[in-house]
Parts: structure tokens; sequence; C-alpha cells
């Protein structure tokens, strides 16, 4: 089947037409973008879990740009870019040498968690804070290097500067759960640390920072061990404990008493081929492998819940029960060979 052209693909046509050359319509559609999937290595975080990780940090970001604008007495816009899985080696692997880091600790319930949270900050926009709270008015270097070095009071600014964003995390999940984070330290050369193992699974948050002269980004990435022991203690949380409720059985079974049930009986059982089923014709004899004085299955719901003989009532075929299987009373007797 020949290809319907749009509107806009004839457009384009016509006006190749008229400038005398000619374009092909693949060179018209635009080139599709995947995004390779390492197999070796599965996603352990589902769409739904990125999705409230955005969501709680994008809470974060409404916090931290407030105490932003109170610190450094500037207005600055605070947003989450991306909230993304990888391996610790892809993250680690972004750092260049001499760049700071500051490590904080989840405390849950009293412990706190041995695996390190990495928070990065682009000294672009450090350098411009550390100025404004100086009295200055944040204005950084065009050409200012990546691998910044810090001197011993960028230093301490920048540890203290950290401490108030690490100290307004753990409200950003209150929410789901009641959790704190606690700075630690700075390291001034991550490299030579080793901080995770270099195959762990962690999630970046990248978070962008702006002010009315710069801007820069603000890295949080938060290892599997952490963020594992938060889910698990989000998932005891929502299971609901089951309360002592009053008994209402017997309100129940009154007002169902009048429901209409079927009853089947059933005379037998057997087995056939579909060849032999095809073949059948009327007068044909089919063997229910049982006595004649069998008895026969009542069964209501595809359940055996009583038994009975075959025979006659006012004229009409009728089943004398002998034998209840589902007693109320007594429990559920088991048939033969279930």
């Amino acid at each position: 089947m020949a290809e319907v052209l749009s509107q806009s693909q004839i457009d384009a046509l016509l006006a190749a037409a008229r400038e005398g050359g000619s374009q092909s319509l693949s060179q018209q559609k635009e080139e599709k973008k995947y995004q390779k999937y390492d197999f070796r290595s599965p996603r352990k975080y589902t769409k739904e879990r990125l999705k409230m990780l955005n969501g709680v940090f994008e809470n974060y970001g409404k916090v931290l740009n407030t105490r932003i604008n109170g610190l450094v007495h500037a207005t600055s816009e605070v947003e989450v870019d991306t909230v993304d899985e990888q391996r610790y080696y892809e993250f680690s692997n972004a750092l260049v040498d001499g760049e700071v880091v500051s490590l904080a600790f989840l405390k849950l319930n009293g412990e706190r968690e041995e695996t390190p949270v990495i928070l990065v900050t682009s000294p672009t926009i450090m350098v411009s804070m550390m100025d404004r709270l100086m009295g200055g008015n944040g204005d950084v270097e065009d050409d200012l290097p990546s691998d910044y070095s810090y001197t011993d009071l960028d230093l301490v600014l920048y540890q203290n500067l950290m401490r108030e964003f690490v100290a307004i995390m753990g409200g950003s999940w209150e929410n789901y759960i009641q959790l704190d984070f606690e700075f630690g330290r700075v390291e001034a050369n991550p490299t030579l640390v080793q901080l995770i193992g270099m195959e762990e699974t962690v999630v970046l948050v990248s978070i962008d920072i702006k002010f009315p002269n710069c801007s820069g980004r603000f890295d949080i990435c938060l290892p599997d061990p952490v963020l594992n022991k938060i889910f698990v203690e989000i998932t005891k949380g929502s299971a609901v404990p089951r309360k002592d409720v009053e008994d209402h059985s017997e309100t129940i079974y009154s007002h169902i008493q009048s429901s209409d049930l079927e009853i089947v009986a059933e005379l037998g059982r057997t087995r056939v081929s579909l060849r032999d089923v095809y073949e059948l014709n009327v007068g044909d004899v089919i063997d229910m492998n049982m006595k004649k004085d069998s008895p026969v299955m009542l069964r209501i719901g595809g359940r055996k819940w009583f038994s009975g003989l075959m025979g006659s009532h006012e004229k009409r075929l009728a089943v004398k029960i002998q034998e209840v299987y589902n007693d109320p009373e007594g429990g559920i007797k088991q048939e033969d060979g279930q």
C-alpha cells in the first residue's frame, strides 16, 4: 500500500520542486533516539520507584530553595533535572581529580547506615554562594575550572553549607517515612577513597541551582543499600495491621439465605477421546464406569456437598440425600482420592 503523505510533507515537496531540488521523505523524518540497555546489568528500580524518588526530591528542592535564599540573601531557582539509575563507576568516572564531595549518612530508627550518600556541588555555584556569604555579589569568573582548588577557608564554608543541605534532606521523605540524614565529612579527593563498590547500583539525582549571575549543579548519589533499607521500611509502614473486628457472620448468613444456588446432580465421570465424541450417534451408550446403584453426587459451586440415591418424587426425578460432605457443624469431609 502506498504511503499517504501528510499536508506538511506535500508542502515540503512542492517547495523543493519550485527551488529545483528534491528531498526524500526519509530525510524529512526525525531520527528516533533510543537509549541503550545493558542486559548484563538489569535495572533494579521500576519507573514507579524512580517517579516516587523524583517527587521526594522535588519537595527537597523547594525546601532547599528557601534555605539557600535565607543563607546567602539572594534569589535562586532550584529544580530537579534528572533521577537516573546507574552503576557507581559511571558516577565515579565523571568525578575529576581534586573535586570535593560531601558524605552524609542515613539514620533510620536510631541506627546509622554505614554506606554513605555522596553529594557533589559544582565549583561555580559553591564559589558564588561562598562569595555571597562573605558579603560579595556572587560573581564568578567565566573560566572557573571544574577542578578548582579550594582554600582552607573555602573548605570551612563549603562544609557549613553542606551541613545545611543535609540537615533538611530527611524532611522531604515525611510523606512516606520518618528518617534523618547526618552530615559526615568532606573529601577533597574522592578518587583516592573507596567509598562504594564500583559495580554497586546507585540512583543519581541531579538538581539545577540558578542565580541571576550564575548557575550550577548539585548531584546526590544514593547507593542501593541505603535506598533498599528505606523502601523496606516504607513497605512495612504501608502494611495496615489487622484489627479485631466484631463477628457479623450470622448477620451475613441471614441475608444470603434467600439467595438462589444451582445444584448439579452428577451421575458419574468418564474420559473419551475427541474422535469418539465426534462419532457419537443417537442410541450409543457411554460407559460411566459406575454401578447402577452407585450414589449420585450433588455439587454446589463445583464442590461436592451431598451424596444420595436417584429416585422419583411426585412423578419427577429426584435425589434422596444420604450424606453431607460440607457440614457447618462437623467440618468438611474429604472425598476419596482427593
